[in-house]
């Protein structure tokens, strides 16, 4: 049975992990792995932003805000309570593309309330911006913004969707360097890793809201689920639009501009929680259980990928952890992993990559012992 922590910030429960069901020995094994293993990214992200993607100026600019980050952290939960945790969990860190899977609960959000009637419906239906008009957009739809087969064609921040043509990403090799021209193929039939397109996503969620994303995901996600008011959600200098006479950022999908999501992992625990009970914290429904089989459901052209959600299909992700589990995942060692097989919510901060499935057969070995 579920615990729920309190509201920030009021201590939250720990509990040893023998009196969790765990393997004291192996929790203490995957926490210290986690640790040890520090991403290879300096601490300058300023740096990492201008340099790990891959391109040249201009293309590179930064247009958000960036800092410095702390060193690696992490804890896990299992029913609720605490029962491992290691370095500062507080600090409000970039996150990098664990912003995707935070627009995905959005969308979420907006299909229960009906702002969006069908997944599978064009996006110009209800998004009437210039941004998916013929020849190739308009064919658009919600579901092929999520899955990252939209093919969407065109600039938008000042960054063009070329940008993130022919990127590897998720053990995924591509067939030519980075930013170079590739033929668009019908939405829905090519599947690629886009921050552009994502970024698309955040501003037609923009346009349905009407209000700034931040506010919706505080009142409707994070103020229920007890966070702290620690988190930020950031745009570019240059992503403000007018909406009903007001002026308002649309966010980015991450860090790779700099901006998105500045957030600490007990809060993202917090979210990872939530999921966990199926959309449920303390009896109230935030997200409801059809949108969460919607995001979870395997796309046919890259089986470890949903609604901007890892999945573990196939166990081709992490081949030592359970295939019910899923995860957040983002640039430089950040990791929200859910396992509802075994109860488990595991939030790594600044692990290197590489090591990140040691750590979840570590974790699944300490449920079997």
């Amino acid at each position: 049975m579920t615990r729920y922590p309190p509201p920030h910030p009021t201590p939250w429960p720990t509990r040893p992990p023998a009196a969790a069901g765990l393997d004291p020995d192996r929790v203490a094994a995957a926490a210290s792995h986690a640790e040890r293993h520090e991403t290879p990214w300096t601490r300058d992200l300023a740096e990492m932003v201008l340099t790990d993607f891959g391109e040249r100026p201009p293309w590179n600019e930064t247009l958000g805000p960036v800092r410095p980050r702390g060193g690696p952290n992490g804890l896990v939960l299992r029913g609720g309570d605490i029962v491992a945790e290691w370095g500062d969990t507080s600090r409000a860190d970039m996150t990098f593309s664990v912003a995707k899977s935070y627009l995905s609960i959005l969308a979420g959000l907006a299909w229960d309330r009906g702002l969006i009637a069908d997944p599978h419906e064009p996006v110009r239906r209800t998004v009437a911006d210039g941004g998916f008009e013929p020849p190739h957009n308009h064919r658009i739809t919600w579901h092929h913004l999520l899955q990252q087969t939209s093919e969407w064609e065109g600039v938008l921040w000042d960054k063009p969707d070329l940008i993130d043509r022919n990127r590897s990403s998720g053990g995924r090799v591509a067939a030519a360097p980075k930013g170079t021209h590739r033929d668009l193929q019908p939405p829905g039939e090519f599947w690629e890793y886009n921050d552009v397109r994502v970024n698309r996503l955040a501003l037609a969620l923009l346009r349905l809201w009407r209000r700034p994303l931040p506010e919706v995901f505080g009142e409707m996600v994070m103020a229920p689920i007890g966070a702290s008011s620690d988190w930020e959600w950031h745009g570019y200098r240059n992503s403000w639009v007018e909406i009903d006479g007001q002026r308002m950022p649309s966010v980015s999908g991450g860090g790779h501009w700099g901006g998105g999501v500045f957030i600490g992992a007990r809060d993202q625990a917090r979210i990872g929680l939530m999921l966990l009970n199926r959309g449920v914290w303390e009896g109230r429904r935030i997200l409801s259980e059809a949108w969460i089989e919607r995001m979870l459901e395997p796309c046919p052209l890259n089986p470890q990928y949903g609604y901007l959600w890892w999945l573990n299909t196939g166990r081709g992700l992490f081949p030592g952890a359970s295939e019910a589990g899923y995860c957040a995942r983002g640039a430089g060692g950040n990791l929200t992993w859910i396992d509802p097989d075994n109860d488990l919510v595991a939030v790594l901060r600044w692990t290197d990559p590489a090591a990140m499935a040691g750590f979840t057969r570590l974790l699944s070995e300490a449920v079997g012992a």
